[in-house]
């Protein structure tokens, strides 16, 4: 039984950081915020999860981002936009 996570956090990273020097990946992170399930599907047919100024749509089975509005806008180029789950659900 697959269960699909309420909460993911959200990390945006420059995508040109290729060698992080050993830094983690929150460190390279020049935002990131939890958003949380909100019961709807987007035009993507994937989950869609808020909070803190972003809307996404979230693959729940890979933690793939299908679709991302950062502030009611697209991510700017260079960055990329990864998704971790947050707790137990």
């Amino acid at each position: 039984m697959s269960t699909v996570p309420q909460r993911f956090e959200i990390l945006l990273v420059p995508a040109h950081v290729e060698d992080r020097g050993g830094a983690a990946v929150t460190d390279s992170a020049v935002r990131t915020a939890v958003v949380e399930a909100t019961g709807r599907r987007g035009e993507s047919g994937y989950p869609i999860y808020e909070g803190h100024g972003i809307r996404v749509d979230i693959d729940p089975e890979t933690r793939t981002v299908e679709a991302l509005l950062v502030d009611g806008r697209e991510l700017d180029y260079g960055l990329t936009a990864l998704a971790r789950p947050v707790g137990r659900d």
